[in-house]
This record gives C-alpha cells, structure tokens and sequence, in this order.
C-alpha cells in the first residue's frame, strides 16, 4: 500500500460475493486445499459475521471466512462444512486467509487480520484458532498468534501448524 493508493473497506460477504471469493480462494490455494464453492457458498449463508470480505475500490481483493466452536479441533475436517458451528461460541476457527495475487505483497493481509482481529474482539469472542503453513508462521507471530504445535491435519496433502490468539 502506498499513501496514494485508495483504503481499502471491509464487509460481511453477501450471498452475491460467492463466485469472486471463491475466484480468489482457488487462485490463492494449492491442489485440493482450496474450498469448493459449495462450502464458500454455506460459510457465508450459515456465519456471514464471520466471513469479512476485503474491497478495494468496491472490487473484493481478500477475505477471511470462520466458524465458531466451544471445542476446537483444528484437524476436524468436517468443521470446514460448519458441522459443529455455533455461533454463540467462543472460540473462532479461521478457514482461509486470501488475497487476490494481484495485490499480494502489499501489506493488505496484515490489515485484514487487524480488522478481522478487532471485529472478533468487538463481539466478545475469546480466541481466534488458525493452521496455516511453515511459510506462515512468522507472519502470525508477528501479529500476535502464538504457535501451538504441528498440526495433525493433512489437509490438502500438506503439513500444517495449529497457532491461537487469546483476545
């Protein structure tokens, strides 16, 4: 982001954001660890409040989807389909974390999380659960996650790291 460049806002997806948010996800994602429109589509009817949309001059550039649990097992692939989803519940399980490629590296990934972070706080959840790869790990950390331990997910073929933000 450069001081000429316009702010960025941020949403609730809308049923109407499915087709770009998934463009985005399976852009974003290697081989089978990107979510079928079908699951984008049911995250956004079932949590729309917990799948905060990213625009850019009213194009949509990112987003961040989650579910909610009293227990969290980030392995739990069915949770991804928001089985167990409670919306009351404390704990947010972030799902994916994406930026359109086109506007990768400029700082739009940190500001999202920020706002994501502060929605989550502002509704009175206590934690916020993520797997994310080695690459990211210290990404997270800088912005407040702590590592917890490799993940017994194999989501998508790959190795994963569970981390939590207490909030």
């Amino acid at each position: 982001m450069t001081s000429r460049d316009p702010a960025p806002t941020f949403r609730p997806a809308a049923p109407a954001d499915t087709s770009r948010c998934y463009e985005i996800e399976i852009s974003s994602y290697e081989g089978d660890e990107a979510a079928t429109r079908e699951k984008i589509a049911t995250r956004i009817a079932q949590y729309p409040e917990g799948f905060l949309v990213m625009e850019l001059a009213g194009d949509i550039i990112g987003f961040i989807n989650c579910g909610c649990a009293h227990e969290v097992v980030l392995a739990d692939e069915s949770f991804k389909e928001l089985v167990g989803h409670d919306p009351m519940a404390l704990n947010v399980v972030i799902m994916s974390v994406v930026i359109d490629r086109a506007h990768q590296g400029k700082g739009y990934a940190s500001l999202m999380m920020r706002s994501f972070v502060e929605r989550m706080r502002g509704i009175g959840k206590k934690t916020i659960h993520l797997m994310c790869k080695d690459r990211h790990v210290a990404l997270y950390e800088r912005l407040g996650y702590r590592y917890v331990k490799p993940s017994a997910s194999d989501h998508g073929g790959m190795a994963w790291h569970e981390m939590v933000m207490d909030l």
